[in-house]
């Protein structure tokens, strides 16, 4: 049962570094939510949308009931008073508790469907005299769990921060203290400029796919680039360097109409890729080839889409030196493309600042390669005359580059390291 429309909760979502441009579009364009805002790593919005909606969100990694968003604690100079200070400032108002908590039963009742709600009631009714409150609201067990930083964090670790705030719950509300399996796990976020209260609606992160057997990039940043695509009805896609297929995945998930190919050199990585579509009931959709990415088996302006992860850093195991292999790459992937077409790249650090300078030392070389038609010979011999071969080499290498034009790049987080999403788009080059 689902719950009725124009039923308003408040809730927010954490995201990874870099993420939360992306989500906010999310939950603006997919749940036409409303009272959207964000702090780094959370947005928080209000909307009607089902719990089954709200699972739809692909940017996200965890999604939360808000139960408080409040100002940050200032603790009094004198200690004895500082635990009271923030039990306070946590609880607040028990309405507000009483409210959330009927807002979250609702919420399981609808994830759990009818067997979830009849097991609810039965262990509701054996508990009821034991776990029944004085206004006769069911009890849930519970646990606290925080995260903290800045001054609060000088003064008490999230462990002792945890016992304070669960003690004052148990107190003030009446809710029982289980450390083990609680019905409820009430998550506490502190710092300097925010006090942010919430119940996690799922066990599981959002960002955790049932349909990866074989992980590899973070699905959230795998979503997010196929996102940038703007692929329509029936693209093609193309991914040169798949791995394990999560690119792919997330793509064919972002437009089920769209034909995916992906391309690598490691039977490994093909091998685990075919499981991941097969688990995913995508085999009949995503095609995959055994290939080189510097010699792409496909005619010119043949995908709509060519999306990468360009291998980098130790957790990649990349036979070929990326930085010396990046403009043959890069030409292959723009020879493909159609015009019009669009390049998303994921890249370190490094290899982002080495694309730049290819395209933009092929923008140089094609405006000179324009120029030399028009100007006389003499001028034209005496301009040859001023680089070396090695240049001319690289500018003949990275004249096909000149097509792509950067749209955008967005930095975020893979956990241990950050990397850049660059989009390109290739328009038509008349020379």
């Amino acid at each position: 049962m689902m719950r009725g429309a124009g039923v308003s909760a408040g809730y927010y979502c954490t995201a990874g570094g870099g993420m939360e441009t992306f989500l906010l579009d999310e939950v603006k364009n997919k749940l036409k939510a409303t009272e959207v805002e964000h702090i780094p790593g959370r947005v928080f919005f209000r909307c009607t949308s089902t719990l089954q909606q709200l699972m739809l969100l692909k940017s996200a990694e965890r999604l939360f009931l808000l139960l408080r968003k409040a100002p940050p604690i200032t603790l009094p100079k004198n200690p004895a008073k500082a635990a009271d200070v923030i039990k306070q400032s946590i609880v607040g108002n028990r309405d507000v508790w009483s409210h959330t908590l009927k807002s979250w039963t609702s919420l399981q009742a609808e994830l759990n469907g009818p067997q979830g709600r009849g097991q609810k009631r039965k262990r509701d009714e054996g508990e009821k005299e034991e776990n029944s409150s004085e206004s006769g609201q069911s009890r849930p067990t519970f646990r606290v769990s925080c995260r903290c930083s800045g001054a609060i964090a000088r003064c008490y670790n999230s462990q002792n921060l945890s016992r304070i705030i669960g003690v004052a719950i148990s107190r003030q509300l009446g809710w029982k203290t289980d450390l083990r399996d609680p019905s409820i796990e009430v998550n506490v976020y502190l710092n300097d400029d925010h006090c942010v209260i919430g119940i996690p609606l799922l066990k599981h992160p959002l960002a955790s796919r049932s349909y990866m057997k074989h992980t590899g990039l973070r699905s959230t940043v795998a979503w997010a680039m196929a996102s940038l695509c703007a692929v329509q009805e029936g693209s093609v896609i193309l991914d040169p360097m798949c791995g394990v297929g999560t690119i792919l995945l997330e793509a064919s998930q972002e437009c089920p109409s769209a034909v995916c190919i992906g391309m690598d050199t490691e039977t490994a990585q093909l091998q685990k890729a075919a499981e991941n579509i097969k688990a995913a009931g995508q085999d009949n959709r995503l095609m995959l080839a055994q290939s080189s990415c510097m010699a792409i088996p496909m005619p010119a302006s043949s995908v709509d889409a060519v999306l990468c992860d360009v291998p980098f850093d130790r957790k990649f195991i990349c036979s070929t030196d990326m930085t010396t292999a990046l403009p043959h790459i890069l030409a292959e992937m723009e020879r493909v493309l159609r015009d019009g077409g669009h390049l998303v790249l994921l890249l370190s650090l490094q290899l982002s600042a080495r694309i730049r300078k290819l395209i933009k030392s092929s923008s140089s070389s094609h405006q000179a390669h324009t120029a030399d038609h028009d100007e006389e010979s003499a001028d034209s011999t005496h301009t040859a005359n001023t680089h070396t071969s090695d240049e001319k080499s690289s500018d003949t290498k990275s004249l096909k580059l000149s097509s792509l034009v950067l749209q955008s790049t967005h930095r975020v987080s893979l956990g241990s390291t950050d990397a850049l999403i660059h989009t390109y788009k290739k328009i038509h080059n008349t020379h």
